[in-house]
């Protein structure tokens, strides 16, 4: 048996699917990114006219990621503390990777995930990070 979730909290999918699947005991979140509820700004993000990225920070970007998925977890009835495995999307891995390490050592402690860093030639929306998560529950 799966249980789909759709945060009230965390920003709204960009398509049409659930922000979590509850399988058994563990919950997969679908990619989560920086935007906040109700908005399609992106914190961090400066943009053009025509919508072409600027400039972008990717610690504003990170903090926006991690507390989305702590949203999402908490209102799925799991917590950041059952995270067991992430991957992590950047596209530009040379720029970000140092920093994006950096802020995960600081928001993970104790037993770590397991882990998968890849870069991306670009994500659905102009952001520069997107986390997929599995948790128990």
């Amino acid at each position: 048996m799966s249980v789909n979730f759709k945060s009230l909290q965390a920003p709204e999918p960009v398509g049409d699917y659930p922000h979590a699947k509850q399988v058994g005991d563990f919950l997969f979140l679908s990619g989560v990114g920086p935007r906040k509820r109700g908005s399609k700004k992106i914190p961090g993000v400066r943009l053009s006219e025509n919508g072409k990225v600027l400039s972008y920070d990717i610690k504003k970007q990170c903090v926006s990621v991690f507390e989305n998925v702590r949203l999402i977890l908490e209102e799925s009835g799991s917590s950041w503390d059952n995270i067991v495995d992430v991957t992590v999307f950047l596209t530009n891995m040379n720029r970000d990777f140092k920093e994006y390490n950096k802020l995960y050592a600081e928001y993970f402690s104790g037993p770590l995930p397991t882990r998968t860093t890849v870069e991306v030639g670009c994500l659905p929306t102009p952001i520069a990070i997107e986390l997929k998560v599995i948790a128990t529950i």
